[in-house]
């Protein structure tokens, strides 16, 4: 099992999980659920539910993953398998993320 921190605008928002069976978990963090002010993530991922499972990388954090050339080049350099979505997410949308998420993998697990 992988984590990552997801956050919204440099505060904490929820937990993403790929479970050893290479499904994915994303759990809103309880004070951003509680907190009415703060927004979904994404519209894929609304508030309504604290809880989401998948069996492959939610469509909204698989669209912040390079393509084509730029994900030849950042699996090269990292040594990452092209397929490995979640390795991929978390050396691309730690720093240099297009928009208000940033991912930042957790050592807890």
């Amino acid at each position: 099992m992988r984590q990552a921190e997801i956050y919204y605008k440099g505060e904490k928002a929820g937990m993403l999980t790929q479970h050893d069976d290479g499904s994915f978990t994303y759990r809103y963090d309880d004070q951003w659920m509680a907190d009415r002010s703060k927004p979904s993530i994404s519209l894929t991922l609304p508030k309504s539910r604290q809880e989401y499972h998948a069996d492959h990388l939610f469509p909204f954090f698989y669209n912040m993953l390079p393509e084509g050339t730029n994900k030849q080049v950042v699996c090269g350099l990292m040594r990452v398998d092209r397929d490995d979505y979640f390795s991929l997410l978390m050396i691309t949308a730690r720093y240099d993320a297009i928009g208000a998420i940033t991912v930042i993998k957790t050592n807890s697990v």
